[in-house]
């Protein structure tokens, strides 16, 4: 998960990079980090329970390389 502040929207952003070709982008958001985190999370779980239930893959964790 990826937690980014945006001062047009004056929330901090989550992206899941693994999620990329399946939910759009940002997947959520929240006032404070932590709310932000908590809401990624919840997302995360809620849609690896959905893609469990409909038997579609999960996709693979990635390690993020920084140059």
């Amino acid at each position: 998960m990826i937690v980014q502040w945006s001062n047009e929207g004056q929330l901090f952003l989550v992206t899941i990079p693994e999620f990329v070709d399946r939910v759009v982008m940002p997947c959520t958001h929240g006032k404070s980090r932590e709310e932000a985190i908590r809401n990624g999370e919840e997302v995360i779980e809620m849609y690896l329970e959905a893609w469990q239930v409909e038997g579609e893959s999960i996709p693979e964790p990635s390690t993020l390389q920084i140059a």
